[in-house]
């Protein structure tokens, strides 16, 4: 008994252990099929493993048997990994198989066969609920407690409260009940976090089957593994995140999650916000960062941006580029910034208008076409890992000029908006420049991509910049432009706007947002919808957009039914004040919810409404617009307030105005005149929205007026108010800072200071300095103090009552009549005691003038302590301003006792700094403070000082400068010190030049004369007067003072028409009163009836003409020339031979003038070769008449008119031609009925250019009453050869260059000419050697087509291949080089076409011997056979009505041979009739022959006869 009740409580243990373990089953499931599907990052690969497991039978206590498996065997152990289709991880199922491995492994195996169809996920489901259901099922019998029977009974319950969810469930376990579109369980959520911190965005997931998870930014994929240091991506079952690192400005951006699966496709939006902590005002997007230290390299980052790009102006068409150095420090390997380029803080983007480049060094951006467009604000930006530097410039676009005067420039910005499956609408920018007249509307022109014809869309102007295009084609893409018109007409087109595709919205947002990664395109899933048929419902919310007095736009939405087809609409219109509705597209419905109404009457009130229609009907209208009336809606803007005008810089001024009241203000155009013009010019071609602008471009020293008008869609206000005229030059500013204050001497109580002036006086002169003393007690300063109250004129002050041995440290103020510059450095300590030292001081007042690219003038002063002995010279030393202490260099070996340099042999571009060291009797003093850096530059628009002598022979130095500013002074100065003494030179200042006049020249002004202009930027010159240079400047006034007339050219003869003789010269230039004596051997001679003589002042010209040259006429022809105090002569010798052979060439002139009398050759017969290779011989002919005879002849054989020929010759007013290569078309001969046509009748094929039979000697003969001329020319021998190189020249010129085209037997290298002889050699060439014919490689010529072939080509057909074509004399040559990818892509093209031509070859397919209808009667036997081809052999196979058929005692299918396929029906039946396909199938195709059998019963047929009857 104790022995059945230790049992007892065993299996009630047992029990209850199982009961509790089917609860922990029951709650993970529950808890598994609660959540959604994870998506794992790695996929993974399941192996099936089949096995066999042996079933055991047991017996139980109670006799009965249990069926139990085998333990399964290690090698087939499953994973618990979740797949789909495509063997990708979709999430994790271990919680469901915690427990009872055994009888789930059983259960799962034991429907293996059953479920293979089924994905692995369904199954362990469905699995888990068998195994519950089966152990909930299962009978025990044995004897219980009263207890023990109420817990069962309550469990019973419960088990079957979890049976009725099992069952609910199980409804849910078919796959198309269980798959779901994603849905966000958690969205991500907008974050706002200081720069350079990290932000993590998470979102939760679900959706069946697993959903796909992409990122994006501002809709652009983001490519985490491509960038790995700036993001992380981590998906763990169902939750997402996106990690981005170090925040920077630029990641203030909205980020969109999109998770899509095979039911639909879901985002969220999330926006970051990135902050910058900074005192004060907040930076901008492109303010300059401070650099931070950088751990991921380990340092600090500093950049620098050098050959900065000025403000730049282009003109529309040009091409621009902007470019900068960029210097980062320290280099670290394979590391390179970040370049980007804005415009207006707009990102750049490359496209065919923007292309940038990155070299390493340098960033560039070129502006590919300019247009107006590009006008604005350029950035440059360098992003690096410790921050960011920029560097921004404008860039102006001026207009082109225009074609026709006072026609508009071209409108700007054209962009499209709101486009639909047929509507857009276009919208641009009003141009700065009107023409002479207003702009009256504007044209809108479409192009649909692809192609180059572009429709005008509105018939009459608009005036709104703003316009609805519709009629367009729903899904074709299209471009617009836009061009503006006024009274002298239309201005060129805008550039083209961006592409845009007429569909609907919602596609557009799918296609715009890209591919939802990892799918490569979109899916789109469609449903059965239960309302086909339907006629749809009525559109809400009609709203009018817009309203113009040109159009209304209407906008609707959709209907809630409308069916599963699309639905087009009806638009209706009423006139207020009746009820009579009209349908205004009664033409074609529309697709698009929107609609623009064109043609309404202005003033006018309507209302409108519309309707919905499909297949199905008509629905009903919608709810009425209410009463609209037709006008403009938008107001022009009002005019801006007065403008302020204020000088900036030399060739710029700052413009500042009131702002315009206006609603959607577009911008505002700034325009300027000079004061005295009437001609308004734009400061901007780009209207700006800001209320200042900086005018650039501008003239220096102009006064000039500016003006402002705003814009918007409706059009352009009135101009404001004109601003005060300003000069234009640079602003007054407060100078620089002084530099270099240093100690020159010490004594007890006083010390003497030296400093240097400042680099930049401010556009004014410097007024004096300020000096602020301080004592200094080792580490401790004390409070600045005040030296002086007025201000000092040198740059040097003695400092008195000082303690002596108390260290003081100085600093000095410059100022102008801007006010006080900041104060300078402030010197070393310095110790006020007398100085015992022997050498002299440091020089002072180091200065530099005439700054070159390649030298520079140093100046100083001497130093105020000389030491024990005077200054005896100085020396000078230089070096880089980025080399260390040891880069001095002594600039010269000897002491210079000069108190002034100049330094040659420098760098460009490249800065330097400068000392000087004075010496006397006791040596080599301290150096001076240290001068600069000055850059090695040019100053833009410097000029040099140059030398002029004038007609009077005075000698002048002449200096130049455009920069002058007011206040600004030409300083004159021999050897650096200034001219005070006016005996030796007298100066004469006009504006910006100054005139240093020589009284006297001699060897006292031998010398370095300089000129200096105050108040600019170091403007100076200099000019060095040698000795030689002296001589050579006194030459030339000499010959200033007795002058010389030069002439242009001397004497010359030219030969005239009837053989008359022109003796001529030309003088650069002379006076009214010059004087000319014509003279024949030292004989003065007079016009008469020999000589003729003339003489043109105006253009200095001294002709004389003779008739005729005579004997007598031998010797010397001299022109004398005085014109004032100025000669010139001139002479030209005719003797001898030179003499005889002119008077010939005369006497020739003058039978040649009596020749052309009468009908002459102007052009003697020549040939010439046309493009199209046609032999033409060809003559110019004159003075002819209506009644000229005209004859053409060859070989002494006159052609008449009814000769071949003669339809060869053609005449164009006086050119004759004669075509030589002619094919002339007999004329043809009518046909007699019932006769043959002969051989004559046949036209004979196209004859040659031109043939040997074409040889012979050409004549023409001019003739009438007046006189005759004739005209040879000899086409033979020489003469032909001649024609043929001449054609061949022009056939080798127009050979195409040399294509390659891949057949199914190899390769053909080909090119084209106009026209091929027969007689031209053409020879190719492989790697400069000739190709040999042979059966494999053959060269041709198929019509005007050259060509080499290579069948079965091989790598030894790789090479460089030459075509040589003959031209008469060396050849042309056309070369291809079929190696690389050319060789590659040929080949492999043959090898595909090979293999194609063997598959078409080889193809299974059905021959013949099937017929296209059988019809036979009910009760035969049918019997087809059908031939088969095919290599290798096809599989053959019968089909009756699409389903395939077995041979069997009815069917009777047979394939024999490899060629015969027969199929035998035996007594067929009507049941046999159908559609048969005998199908023939190989692996390199398939084929189907198809019959169709009709089988028919002839007594059913008489029945049917009899009926009829």
């Amino acid at each position: 008994m104790s022995g059945s009740v230790q049992v007892t409580q065993k299996l009630q243990h047992q029990q209850h252990q199982q009961q509790q373990q089917q609860q922990q089953h029951h709650y993970e499931s529950s808890c598994h099929l609660s959540t959604k599907s994870s998506v794992s990052q790695q996929s993974f690969s399941t192996y099936k493993t089949s096995s066999r497991r042996l079933q055991t039978t047991v017996k139980t206590e109670k006799g009965k048997e249990v069926v139990k498996l085998s333990p399964l065997p290690k090698r087939a152990k499953r994973t618990y990994l979740a797949m789909d289709t495509d063997k990708e991880v979709i999430g994790y199922v271990i919680p469901v198989f915690r427990a009872s491995h055994e009888v789930v492994r059983g259960l799962t195996e034991a429907q293996e066969e059953d479920v293979t169809e089924e994905g692995i996920n369904y199954v362990a489901m469905r699995n888990l609920f068998v195994r519950e259901a089966r152990e909930a099922m299962e009978v025990k019998v044995e004897k219980r407690t009263r207890t023990t029977h109420i817990r069962e009974s309550a469990e019973r319950m419960e088990l079957g409260k979890t049976m009725e969810e099992w069952a609910e469930f199980r409804k849910k376990m078919n796959p198309d009940s269980l798959t779901h579109r994603p849905e966000f369980i958690v969205k991500p959520r907008g974050q706002t976090v200081w720069e350079g911190k990290t932000v993590k965005l998470h979102c939760t997931v679900a959706g069946w089957p697993k959903p796909r998870i992409a990122w994006y930014k501002n809709n652009v994929l983001i490519d985490a593994k491509a960038h790995p240091e700036k993001y992380a991506v981590e998906s763990n079952y169902n939750m997402h995140s996106l990690e981005i690192k170090n925040c920077d400005f630029i990641d203030t951006a909205q980020y969109h999650v999109s998770a899509l699966n095979v039911k639909g496709e879901v985002s969220s939006v999330a926006t970051i916000v990135v902050k910058r902590f900074q005192e004060g005002k907040e930076a901008g997007p492109l303010d300059p960062k401070p650099h931070g230290f950088c751990a991921e390299h380990g340092v600090t980052f500093e950049t620098t941006i050098i050959d900065k790009f000025e403000v730049a102006f282009g003109r529309e068409g040009e091409t621009l580029s902007l470019g900068c150095t960029v210097i980062v420090y320290p280099t670290v390997k394979k590391y390179q910034p970040e370049v980007v380029w804005y415009r207006n803080s707009v990102p750049l983007k490359p496209s065919k208008w923007v292309h940038t480049h990155w070299s390493g060094e340098r960033a560039t951006v070129t502006l590919v076409h300019l247009n107006k467009e590009d006008e604005g604000m350029y950035t440059l930006r360098v992003n690096t890992k410790s921050g960011f530097d920029t560097y921004s410039a404008y860039v102006f676009v001026r207009d082109a000029d225009v074609e026709v005067e006072g026609v508009p420039v071209a409108p700007l910005d054209v962009r499209c908006h709101d486009a639909n499956k047929d509507y857009v609408v276009v919208t641009w920018k009003q141009p700065a420049v009107e023409g002479s007249s207003s702009i009256l509307g504007y044209y809108i022109d479409r192009c649909e991509v692809g192609t180059h014809h572009w429709a005008q869309c509105n018939d009459s102007p608009v005036k709104y910049a703003r316009f609805p295009v519709t009629g367009l084609v729903e899904g074709r893409s299209y471009i617009f432009r836009v061009r503006a018109l006024n009274k002298e007409g239309v201005s060129r087109p805008s550039r083209v706007s961006e592409a845009v595709v007429a569909m609907d919205p919602s596609d557009r947002a799918r296609l715009r947002a890209g591919p939802s990664a990892p799918f490569t395109g979109m899916i789109k899933f469609t449903e059965e919808d239960p309302t086909v048929g339907v006629v749809p419902g009525e559109p809400c919310d009609v709203v009018v957009t817009e309203a113009t007095k040109s159009y209304v736009v209407l906008a609707w939405k959709p209907p809630v039914q409308r069916g599963h087809e699309g639905v087009m609409y009806y638009i209706e219109k009423c006139i207020s004040g009746t009820d009579i509705w009209q349908r205004v597209n009664t033409g074609m419905p529309v697709k698009s919810p929107r609609f623009a109404l064109f043609d309404l009457a202005e003033g006018k009130s309507y209302s409108f409404r519309v309707r919905c229609c499909n297949s199905a009907g008509v629905g009903e209208a919608s709810v009425s617009t209410g009463e609209i009336t037709v006008g403009d809606k938008l107001e022009l803007p009002s005019a801006p307030g007065n403008p302020v005008a204020t000088r900036n810089t030399d060739t710029s001024v700052v413009v500042i105005w009131g702002a315009s009241q206006v609603k959607h203000l577009v911008g505002y155009y700034i325009e300027y005149t000079v004061v005295g013009t009437d001609k308004w010019m734009p400061c901007n071609n780009k209207p700006v929205k800001q209320t200042r602008f900086v005018c650039h471009g501008l003239t220096t020293g102009t006064n000039c007026v500016f003006r402002v008008k705003a814009v918007n869609a409706a059009g352009y206000s009135q101009s404001s108010p004109d601003s005060d005229a300003v000069v234009v030059q640079a602003a007054i500013s407060v100078p620089g800072k002084p530099t270099g204050v240093s100690l020159v001497e010490a004594v007890k109580d006083y010390m003497v200071l030296f400093w240097t002036a400042p680099a930049s006086t401010g556009g004014a002169d410097i007024r004096g300095y300020f000096v602020d003393y301080r004592t200094v007690k080792g580490d401790v300063v004390g409070k600045w103090h005040e030296m002086n109250h007025k201000a000092l004129t040198t740059t040097s002050y003695k400092a008195e009552n000082l303690k002596e041995n108390v260290f003081y440290q100085f600093q000095v103020r410059a100022m102008n009549m801007a006010g006080v510059s900041k104060a300078s450095l402030a010197s070393a300590a310095l110790e006020c005691k007398e100085w015992t030292i022997t050498v002299a001081g440091a020089p002072v007042g180091l200065h530099v003038l005439e700054v070159r690219d390649t030298s520079v003038v140093v100046l100083w002063e001497p130093p105020a302590f000389n030491g024990r002995t005077p200054v005896n010279g100085y020396y000078l030393d230089v070096k880089k301003a980025s080399a260390g202490e040891e880069g001095w260099k002594a600039a010269h070996e000897k002491a210079n006792k000069m108190k002034y340099m100049k330094v040659t042999g420098l760098k460009a571009g490249t800065s330097y700094v400068f000392r000087v060291r004075a010496q006397n009797l006791a040596g080599v003093g301290k150096p001076s403070a240290v001068l600069g850096p000055i850059l090695a530059q040019t100053h833009p628009g410097t000029k040099e000082i140059y030398v002029d002598v004038d007609d009077d022979g005075v000698i002048s130095m002449i200096f130049e400068c455009s920069e002058m500013k007011e206040g600004s002074e030409f300083v004159w100065s021999k050897n650096y010190q200034t001219i005070t003494d006016t005996s030796r030179l007298t100066i004469i200042t006009e504006q910006g030049k100054s005139r240093a006049i020589f009284n006297s020249p001699s060897l006292e002004d031998l010398g370095i004369f300089s000129c200096v202009v105050t108040n600019t930027d170091g403007i100076s010159s200099s000019y060095t007067l040698t000795e030689e240079g002296l001589k050579r400047l006194l030459d030339i006034s000499h010959d200033h003072k007795f002058p010389v007339i030069p002439f242009k050219s001397e004497m010359a003869m030219d030969l005239l028409e009837k053989g008359r003789v022109r003796f001529w010269t030309q003088v650069e230039k002379c006076t009214s009163a010059c004087q000319v004596e014509y003279i024949f051997n030292d004989v003065i001679i007079t016009e008469g009836q020999k000589y003729t003589m003339n003489f043109d002042k105006s253009t200095g010209i001294i002709e004389m003409f003779m008739d005729s040259l005579e004997i007598t006429d031998e010797g010397t022809f001299t022109f004398n020339l005085v014109d004032g105090k100025a000669k010139g002569t001139t002479s030209l010798v005719l003797i001898g031979d030179e003499f005889r052979e002119l008077q010939k060439k005369s006497e020739f002139e003058r039978a040649e003038w009596v020749r052309k009398q009468g009908p002459h050759f102007v052009e003697y017969l020549d040939f010439t070769v046309t493009p199209e290779c046609n032999v033409l011989l060809k003559c110019k002919i004159g003075n002819v008449r209506p009644e000229t005879e005209i004859t053409w002849s060859k070989d002494s054989i006159e052609i008449a008119e009814d000769d071949e020929d003669a339809q060869k010759i053609e005449r164009k007013d006086v050119d004759l031609t004669f075509n030589i290569g002619k094919w002339v078309i007999k004329q043809e001969k009518p046909k007699e009925k019932g006769k043959k046509p002969t051989a004559e009748d046949v036209p004979p094929p196209p004859r040659p250019k031109i043939s040997k039979a074409d040889a012979g000697i050409y004549e023409v003969f001019l003739r009438d009453d007046r006189g005759k001329d004739k005209s040879t020319f000899n086409l033979t021998d020489a003469g032909y050869q001649a024609v043929m190189n001449e054609l061949f020249r022009v056939i080798a010129n127009s050979s195409s260059e040399i294509t390659v085209v891949s057949t199914e037997h190899g390769i053909i290298l080909s090119s084209m000419v106009t026209y091929y002889n027969e007689e031209l050699r053409v020879g190719w060439l492989q790697k400069d050697a000739k190709i040999a014919a042979s059966e494999r490689v053959k060269s041709g010529v198929t019509g005007e087509q050259l060509w080499l072939k290579i069948n079965e080509p091989t790598e030894k057909d790789k090479g460089k291949y030459t075509m040589d074509i003959f031209d008469g004399k060396d050849g042309v040559k056309r070369v291809f080089d079929l190696t690389g990818k050319a060789w590659e892509e040929a080949f492999e093209e043959f090898q595909r076409l090979k293999a194609a031509a063997i598959a078409e070859r080889n193809r299974a397919r059905v021959v013949g011997g099937l017929p296209d209808v059988v019809a036979i009667q009910e009760g035969k036997s049918l019997n087809l056979t059908g031939n088969v081809w095919g290599e290798p052999v096809p599989e053959v196979s019968w089909t009756k009505n699409d389903r395939e058929l077995v041979s069997d005692e009815r069917y009777k299918l047979k394939f024999e041979h490899g060629k015969f396929a027969s199929i035998t029906i035996a007594a067929v039946t009507t049941t046999d009739s159908g559609k048969y396909a005998l199908l023939v199938k190989n692996k390199y195709g398939t084929e189907a022959g198809e019959f169709t059998v009709s089988v028919y019963n002839p007594e059913e047929e008489e029945n049917k006869e009899e009926k009829k009857g």
